[in-house]
């Protein structure tokens, strides 16, 4: 059983993924907080699997509390719950630890395949968030090198990887989960899982966003 810790600081929303998470039978919500500050002193008492987490809250946002969260428990998985206009938030939130994010208004069954996923180990994004959010920062980081359109060019790709290994980054850069992308190269999920996290040391990248930015930026995924 998954146990899950829901942090909102709308009832409503609260509700409705307390009413999804209950109608699965592998998945138990063990409690609700309405502020960063609440989830924190519940995530020590209740000790969730995965924890949803709204971002912008009154007092303790979802950034502070997934760093205080994982600075004192760094084996919960966080997943950031997140709106169109949240862009922003992502990456501190992924800096302070979080897994991945989803959005709030995403099918039943991809939020619940994103609890599954982030209970086992995987890192759960929403594609279409990702995509905007690597699209964002290659546009940025080109521009912040060249002034504009030509400093977007294309640079070499990481020295010593192996043919696989570019493999799983260009469908990493095409927002692809773990899952997906051993379907595709029809090799296990274990082993993706290795070549990402040996794709994140040889890179330095720290975490799916950078690499799949640095997927798309060397040419290795399609922009």
């Amino acid at each position: 059983m998954i146990r899950v810790l829901l942090v909102d600081d709308q009832r409503l929303v609260r509700a409705g993924l307390r009413m999804l998470c209950e109608a699965a039978p592998d998945v138990q919500v063990v409690g609700e907080a309405e502020n960063g500050r609440q989830a924190v002193s519940l995530a020590e008492e209740l000790l969730p699997d995965v924890i949803l987490m709204d971002l912008r809250m009154p007092g303790v946002d979802g950034i502070a509390a997934t760093g205080r969260i994982l600075a004192a428990r760094p084996a919960t998985r966080v997943v950031a719950l997140t709106t169109f206009d949240d862009d922003d938030h992502l990456y501190p939130v992924l800096a302070a630890g979080a897994c991945g994010f989803l959005v709030k208004d995403a099918a039943p069954a991809e939020l619940l395949d994103g609890i599954r996923r982030a209970a086992r180990g995987d890192d759960p994004f929403s594609t279409s968030v990702l995509r905007r959010l690597v699209g964002q920062a290659v546009r940025t980081r080109g521009g912040e090198r060249e002034g504009g359109a030509e400093g977007e060019r294309r640079t070499d790709p990481p020295a010593g990887l192996t043919q696989r290994e570019r493999d799983v980054l260009s469908l990493v850069g095409a927002g692809l989960s773990n899952g997906e992308i051993a379907e595709r190269l029809h090799i296990g999920v274990t082993t993706v899982k290795t070549h990402v996290s040996g794709l994140m040391a040889k890179t330095g990248a720290p975490n799916r966003v950078r690499l799949a930015v640095l997927a798309v930026r060397t040419g290795v995924a399609p922009d």
